[in-house]
């Protein structure tokens, strides 16, 4: 008889568990209750980097007369943006449930939870239905956090998933959060045309990264006319007439604009789940895991932002496959467990900023010795002929060894090179593999190359 494996959620993790244990033999059912591909995923990655590149469009073209062309400015049509999002999120979709087709995975689209450690029930149109399983993967993702003081009324106080596009082009858009998805809104409007304030609740963006990047992108944000207020805390936004908003900040100062977004963080979707009912732990909602992504109860795994660790979709993916591949016992043989310390990560801005492994500050702040290497990319020919010299190469390597332990990247383009650093950092490889690469002339990779010289 055939392993079956149930899984709760087809997002990311959820559909690369699934293809993947159909391909190793598993008997596989995979419930869903908005979209196949993800809510999380096609209703917040991709809307928004699709918007972070009308952007980029956009701002390419207000520059193009440095490179021998007329200028071109170019207004945003929300209308015709919004019928493009949905175009990519239907094109998505349809790949994901083509492949998981072709597999012979049962897709049921309906609300899944727990009924005991070994049942699951789903609530669809057509009523109840009951599924026994031999394993079971939760993969049910998260929703952006909307805080009691925030006031959020999808019109003029916003969360991300009002943005994808908002009803109005903001005229001052007031940003309360700095973290990842803070800094790429600031963007996407600034680009768009929009007046943006950042409402930074430490002393610098970015709290979680390198200092250097972080004073990187705030340089290039005071240049394009961001206004940053520092060390404010917001406590309540609310609004005042139909086309004002207030922010208030614990300190007293107080920002005004025409919208504002609230970008702090995102929680779990578990509290429908029933995992008191299979005796699954949970802390704060997400589910804690092992090594092989196993909650308490052995058969029952959990993936993606539910397991509590990196919220990044390509992680979610390779935890989707770990766990099809552990379910089906082939951890038998020789098995990688996934280190999220080498998971490469990147932020949509302009510059773009990614990074991988060790940060030059972490190391320094544990007192351990490493060589760093920076490399501008001012000095590379495709940035010049680009126009756009933004931003550097880091590499961060032990001094003894050479092996390359981390690295970060701000600048164009930086999603796609840190490629380079992530494959040395994930397989133990140096400075001299880098640099001893012949590469192509000119690219913007080049600057690895000179970093790990």
């Amino acid at each position: 008889m055939r392993t079956r494996l149930v899984i709760i959620g087809g997002g990311p993790g959820g559909h690369a568990c699934a293809t993947t244990a159909a391909r190793l033999g598993a008997e596989v059912v995979l419930i869903e209750r908005d979209t196949f591909g993800g809510a999380a995923h096609l209703w917040d990655c991709i809307p928004s980097k699709a918007m972070i590149a009308t952007g980029n469009a956009r701002s390419f073209m207000g520059r193009v007369t440095r490179m021998g062309l007329h200028g071109a400015e170019s207004d945003v049509d929300l209308a015709k943006l919004k019928e493009r999002l949905a175009a990519i999120e239907r094109r998505l979709e349809s790949s994901v449930r083509t492949l998981l087709s072709s597999q012979n995975v049962e897709m049921i689209s309906g609300i899944g939870s727990l009924l005991g450690p070994k049942l699951v029930g789903v609530e669809t149109d057509d009523g109840h239905r009951e599924i026994e399983a031999d394993a079971i993967v939760l993969a049910t993702g998260s929703r952006p956090r909307n805080p009691d003081w925030a006031n959020v009324d999808g019109e003029r106080i916003l969360l991300t998933r009002d943005c994808y596009p908002p009803s109005v082009l903001p005229e001052h858009l007031v940003v309360i959060g700095s973290g990842v998805t803070g800094v790429e809104f600031v963007h996407m409007f600034r680009s768009m045309g929009s007046e943006v304030t950042l409402v930074v609740s430490r002393q610098q963006v970015l709290p979680q990264k390198d200092p250097e990047v972080a004073a990187e992108l705030e340089s290039d944000f005071l240049a394009r006319g961001v206004k940053l207020l520092k060390g404010a805390r917001a406590n309540s936004v609310s609004r005042d007439g139909d086309e004002v908003v207030v922010v208030n900040c614990e300190d007293g100062r107080i920002v005004r604009g025409s919208h504002a977004l609230v970008a702090i963080g995102s929680i779990p979707n578990s509290e429908m789940l029933g995992l008191e009912t299979a005796g699954v732990e949970s802390d704060r909602g997400y589910v804690p895991v092992d090594v092989h992504l196993r909650s308490n109860v052995p058969h029952i795994y959990a993936a993606g932002d539910l397991s509590g660790r990196l919220p990044l979709s390509s992680v979610a993916s390779m935890q989707g496959r770990k766990i099809a591949e552990h379910a089906m016992g082939m951890t038998a043989r020789s098995h990688r467990h996934l280190d999220y310390d080498k998971a490469a990560s990147a932020i949509f801005t302009e510059p773009e900023i990614a990074d991988v492994g060790l940060a030059e500050a972490d190391a320094f702040a544990a007192g351990r010795k490493v060589r760093v290497t920076k490399v501008p990319f001012a000095s590379a020919a495709k940035a010049l002929i680009n126009d756009d010299s933004r931003g550097f190469v880091k590499i961060v390597s032990d001094p003894a060894t050479g092996v390359v332990l981390g690295g970060s990247i701000v600048g164009r383009h930086a999603a796609e090179l840190i490629s380079v650093i992530a494959v040395a950092v994930t397989n133990g490889l140096t400075v001299a593999d880098i640099h001893e690469s012949i590469l192509v002339h000119p690219t913007l990779s080049e600057a690895l190359s000179e970093a790990a010289e």
